[in-house]
């Protein structure tokens, strides 16, 4: 039997097993408490953030019965006749509750007829329907249908709290997982709860002794190997170009995604420039790196004429908005490099 896939199995269940979302959960369980439920809903925000999940959640405490909630997909449900059946299925009444609930997935897929077929069931829903419309483009979803809907924006976590998602999860699954480890899972999750635990779910599966360290992780997902983002940021220290392009070119040969590398590259010269102008938060940031990567960061921090600055930030970080275009992925960091060495 196939495992269950740890999004799923720590998937919110109620209200208070909600992460990250008060600002949501709070008014809709006001509403529930005061009698003020209203009759069409807009869930916005990117992939994994628990849209639909919060909508089950909002349908059970309203006490509807399982088989009253209806969970349409409007990528692959986006017609006309789709939403014509949608409007009759409305009208009839619910088999065990007071209300039905239809949450429609992906609900800017529908077509500009459909969301016109659409629009008066969504302004006057029979009394024992509430609808609930989840999105990740907003700015797809027409203004007339926006105005017929409480719009509730969520918010992304933070890199910070999925690390500390990482770690929950990992110990009532029987791991210790290093922060360090916990840190660089939490940016791979790249800002989304089901994708960090997918990728904690593929580090977990290469683990052999219940533990997870940050070589372990770079294994287990391809992620690029510290001593690679640190030999770049060494390089930039020295004023070495050569170097660093060399550098530049190993990652590339051996495959490496340059969008995840430059990103591991800006946090490293982030937390050095943080150890050196700021030493208070030394301890925390020992926490994300490890203790030998947090070592060799204080080095390049305390090292005299370090010419790794906030300028060399300032410029890689203008690489990164222009790689999604380069026709050569690591021409941008290469040209970093060059400007820095001017």
């Amino acid at each position: 039997m196939a495992q269950q896939s740890l999004y799923r199995a720590y998937r919110p269940h109620s209200f208070k097993d909600v992460v990250g979302q008060d600002h949501i959960v709070g008014p809709l369980e006001s509403q529930i408490a005061e009698g003020k439920v209203g009759h069409a809903y807009l869930f916005a925000g990117s992939r994994g953030l628990g849209k639909t999940s919060i909508a089950r959640i909002f349908a059970r405490a309203l006490d509807t019965d399982e088989r009253d909630i209806y969970e349409l997909d409007a990528a692959s449900n986006n017609s006309v006749e789709d939403v014509r059946t949608l409007n009759e299925s409305v009208h009839t009444l619910p088999y065990n509750s007071a209300r039905k609930v239809y949450i429609l997935d992906e609900a800017h897929m529908l077509s500009k007829s459909a969301w016109n077929a659409f629009l008066k069931t969504l302004e006057e829903p029979p009394a024992h329907v509430v609808l609930v419309l989840a999105t990740t483009e907003l700015d797809k979803v027409p203004d007339t249908v926006r105005s017929r809907c409480q719009v509730f924006q969520f918010r992304k976590p933070t890199r910070a709290g999925l690390a500390e998602l990482v770690k929950t999860v990992g110990k009532k699954e029987g791991y210790a997982i290093e922060p360090a480890a916990a840190d660089l899972i939490g940016m791979l999750g790249d800002g989304s709860y089901r994708d960090v635990l997918s990728v904690l779910q593929s580090a977990l599966a290469s683990s052999v002794d219940k533990k997870l360290t940050r070589a372990d992780v770079e294994k287990a997902t391809g992620a690029p190997k510290h001593a690679l983002v640190h030999t770049l940021a060494s390089a930039l220290s020295e004023g070495d170009s050569g170097k660093a392009l060399n550098t530049i070119r190993a990652v590339s040969d051996q495959g490496i995604d340059m969008v995840l590398y430059l990103s591991l590259v800006l946090e490293y010269v982030r937390q050095i420039l943080l150890l050196r102008h700021a030493p208070e938060l030394r301890k925390s940031i020992e926490e994300e790196l490890g203790e030998d990567a947090h070592a060799e960061a204080l080095a390049l921090a305390q090292a005299e004429g370090s010419k790794l600055t906030h300028e060399t930030l300032k410029v890689f970080l203008d690489a990164s908005g222009r790689m999604r275009f380069a026709p050569v992925p690591q021409l941008p960091l290469e040209l970093a490099v060059l400007e820095l060495s001017r």
